[in-house]
C-alpha cells in the first residue's frame, strides 16, 4: 500500500502568504505508523546521481522504518535539469514541515532525522551541514522552524565533490558543466562538519566502484575530529546501490547495526 503524497510548498500554514507553486518543485510521500503516540520520523532521500530517484531506496526503506515503530517520508526531490540549491532547499523544507506539523502528524519533534542513499546521501549530509535554526521573521511560519536534523543515516553516500573520490555524474547533474573549484569545495560535505553536526550512522562496502568508500571514511573522520557521535560500518564487499541489501552475504547486516545504533541513541 502506498503512502500519502504531500506537497512541500503547497501546504501553507494558517496565516501564511505562501502559495502552492503551479509546477510543484517537490513532494514527499508519508508512511505513518499506527497508534496515537508521537514517533521518531525520518526523511528518506533515494539515490540516483541527481538525475533520477531509485525506487528501491524509497518505499522499501520507509516500510523498514515503520516496522521499527518510526514514521517515514520519502522525499521526491528535484533532479536534473534542476541545479543546486533546489534539492537542498526541498530537504530543508521537508524537515521544517515535519517540525511544524509534529503534533498533527504524531511526530516527536526532537527525533527528526534524514537518511540518504548514494547521491541522496549527499543531499542528506548537506541537510546536516547546511541547516539553519529557523527564520524568526519569515512570513511563512513553516520557515520559522529549524531545518537541523537530529540524526543522519548515510548509505554508501556521495560526500566529496573533489578528486580523486568525487562521483562526477552527481557533480555534473547538480552543478552543470560550469561547476568550478569553489562550488566543488562548497558541496564537499566533509569540509563543513562542525561540533553541532547531527549524530550519524554511515555504511559502505569496501569494493564499491561507483562511489568509493573513501567518501564515507572522510565524513566519519571529520565527525571524529569534531567530537560528533557516529558509527561507521564498512562491509567486505557488495555493489553500489544495494538499498536494504536483503539477502546480501555481507551488507545485509547494515539494517541490524543501524537498528542497534538507534536503540543506543534512544530512538527506539
Amino acid at each position: 500500500m502506498g503512502g500519502l503524497s504531500i506537497s512541500l510548498w503547497g501546504i501553507a500554514a494558517e496565516g501564511s502568504t505562501v502559495q502552492a507553486n503551479q509546477h510543484e518543485r517537490g513532494t514527499m510521500t508519508w508512511y505513518p505508523v499506527a497508534g496515537d503516540h508521537r514517533a521518531a520520523a525520518w526523511v528518506i532521500c533515494p539515490g540516483g546521481g541527481y538525475v533520477m530517484r531509485a525506487c528501491h531506496e524509497g518505499e522499501a526503506i520507509a516500510k523498514w522504518l515503520n516496522r521499527l515503530g518510526m514514521t517515514a517520508f520519502v522525499l521526491n526531490y528535484s533532479v536534473h535539469p534542476h541545479r543546486f540549491p533546489t534539492a537542498q532547499l526541498e530537504a530543508a523544507r521537508a524537515i521544517r514541515l515535519l517540525r511544524y506539523h509534529a503534533e498533527e502528524w504524531r511526530i516527536d519533534s526532537s527525533h527528526i532525522g534524514i537518511m540518504g542513499f548514494s547521491a541522496g546521501g549527499h543531499l542528506a549530509a548537506g541537510a546536516g551541514t547546511r541547516y539553519d535554526l529557523g527564520q524568526p521573521d519569515a512570513l511563512d511560519p513553516v520557515n520559522q522552524m529549524s531545518s537541523r536534523p537530529d540524526a543522519l543515516i548515510l548509505s554508501y553516500p556521495v560526500i566529496t565533490f573533489l578528486p580523486p573520490h568525487a562521483h562526477e555524474g552527481s557533480v555534473l547533474h547538480l552543478l552543470g558543466n560550469s561547476c568550478d573549484e569553489e562550488m566543488r569545495r562548497l558541496l564537499s560535505h566533509e569540509r563543513h562538519v562542525t561540533s553541532d553536526t547531527p549524530m550519524t550512522f554511515i555504511w559502505h562496502t569496501a569494493d564499491d566502484e561507483a562511489v568509493p568508500a573513501a567518501n564515507s571514511i572522510a565524513f566519519a573522520e571529520a565527525l571524529k575530529q569534531h567530537g560528533v557521535p557516529h558509527e561507521l560500518c564498512i562491509y567486505e564487499s557488495g555493489p553500489h546501490g544495494l538499498g536494504l541489501a536483503s539477502g546480501h552475504p555481507h551488507a545485509k547486516e547494515w539494517t541490524t547495526h543501524a537498528e542497534a545504533w538507534l536503540k543506543r541513541q534512544g530512538w527506539r
